[in-house]
This record gives C-alpha cells, structure tokens and sequence, in this order.
C-alpha cells in the first residue's frame, strides 16, 4: 500500500532486499538524489565498471586527478548511460555548483575545471522511477530505506557496500547482510 502523505528519500539509500527481482539492482545500494511526488532519481553506489576513469576516453579537465578508489567509472543505474553525473567531496573554501545531499558530499557541475572539490566519483547512468513507482515498490517490499552515512557514495569497498550498510543497521536488517548471493544456495 502506497502512503498518503508523500515522504521524500532525497539523501537516504535504498538498499534491494533479496526479494527485489530486478538484476539491474541486485544487492544494490543506491543514493537518492532526488525524490518528489513525479518520480525519483538515485545512483547505484556499489557498481564499479571495469574501466578507468584514464581509459574512458575523455577529457575530464582534472576532475579525473581527484577520483577516489578505485579510480573507476562507476554504472549509476540502467538510464541514460551516456549520462556523466559527479558526485564530490566538497574542500576548503566551497565549490562553484555544488548541490548539497549528505553534510559535504554533494553533487557537483563539471562544466569547468574542479575547484573546492577534495574528491569525486564519476557515474555513467543513473536510475529512475516515474510517479509513484518507487513508492510501490517500497511497499511490496523490495527496497529498505536507511540512512546514507556520509562515507557512503565514496567508499573505498564499493563490492562490500550492500553488506556493510545492512550490517550497521543492526537487528533484523542486519541478518539480511549474511545472505549468500543466490538465496538457493542457503
């Protein structure tokens, strides 16, 4: 059942419970970047590509220099994989274009060399949900909603990223954290 007063994720994380069926989003966490009664936008934090951010072949303007590990073009979701979208660390000082979600980690305009930026991630695509999509499909189940840790989107263990944020959940979530893979294999 779909709620009927309407909640916005914006800044939480969506983390696909076993039950979720889709393998775009298999043992995924996602951020939410925004989330209004139209629809919802995330990134996947937890899908390294297997290619550089060096071997893309583009000219970053140096956002490249300042990618935190693994140095990877990360898969932000099944929408629009031409679609670059920068999430950073902000530094001393503040950054011209940065969009605040989680304390300094925000969103950040790549339309000119990077400045104020400490760190960044670059995703291509990134995942969508029309009007009252996401909503069903946190009521069927499919989806837990948690609180993003600031750590999150830059994480340097982004293959442990499902497991260690369902761990720190605690109680019944965390069990959740030690399901293998293939729920058959159990």
């Amino acid at each position: 059942m779909i709620p009927d007063v309407f909640v916005s994720l914006r800044g939480r994380l969506l983390v696909a419970t076993p039950a979720l069926g889709d393998p775009n989003f298999d043992r995924t966490v996602v951020l939410m970047l925004e989330h209004t009664p139209e629809g919802a936008v995330g990134l996947v934090l937890n899908r390294p590509s297997g290619t550089d951010l060096d071997e893309a072949g583009a000219d970053w303007e140096g956002w490249d220099m300042l990618a935190a590990q693994p140095p990877v073009v990360f898969v932000g979701g099944p929408v629009s994989r031409t679609a670059v979208i920068c999430v950073a660390r902000l530094g001393d000082g503040g950054a011209e274009g940065f969009q605040p979600l989680l304390g300094d980690i925000g969103l950040a305009n790549m339309g000119g060399p990077p400045r104020g930026i400490d760190a960044v991630r670059l995703f291509a695509g990134y995942a969508g949900w029309g009007e009252g999509q996401l909503e069903g499909e946190v009521a069927e189940g499919a989806w837990f909603v948690v609180d993003a840790d600031p750590d999150d989107p830059l994480t340097a263990d982004p293959e442990t990223l499902w497991e260690d944020v369902l761990r720190r959940q605690g109680g019944r979530l965390a069990m959740f954290a030690l399901c293998p893979a293939d729920p058959s294999q159990n």
